[in-house]
């Protein structure tokens, strides 16, 4: 994914015009819409104020992720997504979130296609 593509995103999210975060990161309009067409790419300083603003790793906005062993996974970019959008909700949003990840796995062990092991598939969280 570009990093226009998930800027945009970001602002969907956060239901923000690119004029607001223009302002809120003290830059141009025309050079924000640049970086969100792909045009021109921010310097690190600005990705830097970008990430700080929506709170997200500048990983995130580069949809970068390192490969690495099984056990030390880091998150993807559509985990992170996840995790961003928990953050954003209610305390109540948050637990019928949760409520429904369970109903999934639930659904997943039934059906035999759990992509948890089933060991941690037995968490007390999920019933």
């Amino acid at each position: 994914m570009k990093l226009g593509d998930i800027m945009k995103e970001l602002l969907d999210l956060h239901s923000m015009t690119q004029k607001q975060l223009a302002e809120a990161l003290d830059l141009s309009p025309s050079a924000l819409g640049n970086y969100i067409q792909g045009t021109r790419e921010p310097d690190y300083s600005t990705l830097i104020r970008i990430a700080d603003h929506f709170h997200v790793t500048t990983d995130f906005l580069l949809d970068h992720t390192v490969n690495t062993t099984a056990s030390d996974k880091k998150a993807t970019h559509r985990e992170e997504q996840l995790l961003l959008i928990f953050r954003s909700l209610t305390s109540d949003q948050q637990e019928f979130y949760l409520e429904q990840g369970q109903i999934f796995l639930r659904q997943n062990r039934k059906k035999g296609s759990s992509f948890l092991p089933r060991a941690q598939s037995s968490n007390r969280v999920i019933s």
